[in-house]
């Protein structure tokens, strides 16, 4: 008994062993991919709080579908121009987008890229006070010629 007790804890002792270089590799892995994918979420994101439509609508491919819970599907030309009209509507209103704390998780998607979760908080002032909601989305991101692209969003969750 002693014997089969030592050999199964030598086999896991081993295994273990030879098992942690690639969990190591995976979790720097899964690291390196959420900070490029955070970096491109806040590059993105700082063009939208500058209302900046022209250097936002860069990180989105332009085969974009972008599922809204309100407002249906748009491409990426009706993306591009219900911006605008956003930014328009609000240039004294300090519309901005505010990523929740801790709520970001991203995933790889082998061959094409990443997809990444999240949820945030959009503000602007109405009637002289702020008016905010929190809200949830997926965006897939695909990564081409070392460059990536937004090519799917679904925002939801707006109640």
């Amino acid at each position: 008994m002693k014997t089969i007790t030592f050999s199964l804890l030598f086999m896991f002792i081993i295994i273990v062993a030879f098992s942690q270089p690639a969990l190591a590799q995976n979790n720097k892995a899964a690291q390196q991919l959420y900070n490029e994918i955070y970096e491109m979420d806040s590059l993105m994101f700082d063009a939208f709080n500058q209302h900046d439509a022209d250097k936002m609508m860069t990180f989105f491919s332009e085969d974009l579908e972008f599922f809204h819970d309100k407002g249906g599907l748009d491409h990426y030309a009706e993306t591009r121009k219900k911006s605008i009209d956003l930014f328009i509507r609000n240039t004294t209103t300090g519309l901005h987008r505010t990523l929740v704390k801790g709520s970001m998780e991203v995933y790889p998607i082998p061959g094409y890229g990443a997809v990444e979760t999240s949820s945030h908080t959009f503000c602007h002032k109405e009637n002289g006070r702020d008016d905010c909601g929190t809200f949830k989305n997926i965006m897939i991101w695909k990564k081409v010629n070392n460059q990536w692209k937004v090519s799917r969003v679904i925002s939801y969750d707006h109640k």
